[in-house]
């Protein structure tokens, strides 16, 4: 229930045409350019707190430190134990698993979901293209075939192929705005996708390690995709980027809605004036989103959650932010 109304209660946006999405992707890079610059100054780090290689500055130890990284030769010469700080590693390999399924089509904040995709893959690229690092991507949506409407039926149907594009990794400013290019001209195509099969490309071919960030609204069933997750999370950093919107946390009460689901063409109605069915979507979504967020607590991901109603991007500065403040309190998580 709580799927087929949060992807179907707003009338999808045509895709932007080229001009209008490349004029659209240049503010949305000054933006995060100017933001970003702002707030996260400071020494590379990377973005997630792995520990990284590259040899730091020595500070004092602190409770929960690990051991294996004690400064010996500054603690006998300071009679104080200290622990050697270490920075992520420079040409950092970064691959995006972005899913851009027909559930990301919607939105009734400031931002369709979909627009929260392109603008998150705008992020973290800028935080991770830089030093020589290398940035690709692999891109899902939906299988191509038009799902005819239909009168809901109870139980969503297995999930097709999809149509996957693996954009290669490479390095460079240029090279990461034509990854962005790519990415925001990719057209949303109807039908159900694979989640679990757009994270297993991150799997193969087998690279070293690295950050993998997937970015989704991952309303798609968790057992179809928390294999891949966990196994992607034993050779890189994994941050999970979850989209979210309102309307798929709670329904407003405007009478009898007609709901569809563009992936599947389930179509149902729904009275929203009834208080009871509200409650039980809001507990339904509310438990929906906690399976989502214990998968993927399960899978060692970092979790970020954007919302279309609030201000993605300061979100997004919150999150570094932390994971920067762990890094210096000597923790991981």
């Amino acid at each position: 229930m709580a799927r087929a109304a949060a992807v179907t209660s707003s009338t999808p946006r045509p895709a932007p045409v080229p001009d209008r999405s490349e004029a659209v992707l240049s503010r949305l890079q000054l933006l995060v350019t100017r933001k970003l610059d702002g707030l996260l100054q400071g020494d590379y780090a990377g973005l997630l707190p792995g520990p990284g290689s590259e040899a730091g500055e020595s500070r004092e130890y602190r409770p929960g430190d690990d051991v294996r990284r004690m400064d010996w030769p500054v603690t006998a010469r300071t009679t104080t134990p200290h622990v050697r700080r270490t920075v992520a590693d420079r040409e950092l390999e970064t691959w995006l698993a972005l899913d851009l399924s027909a559930s990301l089509d919607f939105g009734t904040g400031q931002w369709l979901k979909r627009e929260v995709v392109v603008a998150a893959a705008a992020a973290i690229t800028h935080l991770t293209v830089r030093g020589g690092n290398r940035i690709g991507a692999v891109i899902g949506t939906g299988s191509g075939a038009p799902a005819p409407a239909r009168r809901w039926r109870g139980g969503p149907p297995p999930a097709g192929p999809g149509v996957l594009t693996r954009l290669p990794a490479r390095s460079g400013r240029k090279e990461a705005q034509g990854l962005l290019r790519a990415v925001a001209g990719t057209a949303i195509q109807p039908g159900r996708g694979d989640l679990g099969a757009l994270i297993e490309m991150l799997n193969r071919p087998p690279r070293r390690r690295g950050v993998a960030v997937v970015v989704s609204d991952f309303l798609a069933p968790a057992e179809q995709w928390s294999r891949p997750m966990r196994k992607l999370r034993v050779r890189h950093d994994v941050l999970a980027i979850e989209v979210v919107d309102p309307r798929e946390l709670e329904l407003p009460d405007v009478g009898v809605l007609p709901v569809v689901d563009p992936e599947s063409g389930e179509l149902h109605e729904v009275q929203t004036a009834d208080p009871r069915l509200r409650q039980r979507y809001a507990e339904a979504a509310a438990a929906q989103r906690a399976a989502i967020a214990a998968a993927l607590r399960g899978a060692g991901a970092a979790h970020l959650r954007l919302r279309t109603d609030r201000d993605w991007l300061l979100d997004m500065v919150r999150f570094v932010a932390a994971q920067r403040h762990a890094r210096t309190r000597g923790t991981t998580r």
